[in-house]
Parts: C-alpha cells; sequence; structure tokens
C-alpha cells in the first residue's frame, strides 16, 4: 500500500467509529484521541479495524505509535512494506 492508501484507509476507519468526527483535515501531528475526542475503547476499535483490514500484527506496546495521523501513517506502512 502506499501512503496514501494507508492515509486514505485511516481517515475512513476513523469516520466509521467516529462518524460525528471531521477525519479529513487532521493535523498529522496531533493526538488522534484528542483531536475527534475518542475514548480508550473508541482508539481500541481503530487498531482492531486496521488490524483486520490490513492483516497485520498491531502488538500493545506499539498503540502509541498510532496516537497521531502522521505516526499511524509511517508504522502502518513500515508494517505493510513488501506486503502484497
Amino acid at each position: 500500500m502506499t501512503r496514501e492508501e494507508i492515509r486514505a484507509l485511516i481517515i475512513d476507519t476513523l469516520g466509521n467509529i467516529a462518524p460525528e468526527a471531521d477525519a479529513s483535515d487532521l493535523d498529522p501531528k496531533a493526538d488522534l484521541r484528542e483531536e475527534l475526542d475518542i475514548d480508550s475503547l473508541d482508539f481500541l476499535n481503530v487498531v482492531i479495524a486496521l488490524h483486520e483490514h490490513l492483516r497485520i500484527d498491531i502488538p500493545e506496546p506499539d498503540y502509541p505509535r498510532l496516537f497521531t495521523l502522521g505516526g499511524a501513517i509511517d508504522y502502518l506502512a513500515e508494517k505493510t512494506a513488501g506486503k502484497t
């Protein structure tokens, strides 16, 4: 997946978890939980949805890497590199 495809997937996933929030214009360095006013359960649902869609393991110690849009894109790009 390209970084743009990963970004689109994250935005779409966030929109499904928090439909009342506008995830289309997020600051890549801002904490997603604060920007979208989602709680820890919502964040866990985001991680689970990304795991299921991308078929990659996202261990709990790595969750902080997904706290920002930029960090999530970087992390998922690393994890999906070389996958078809």
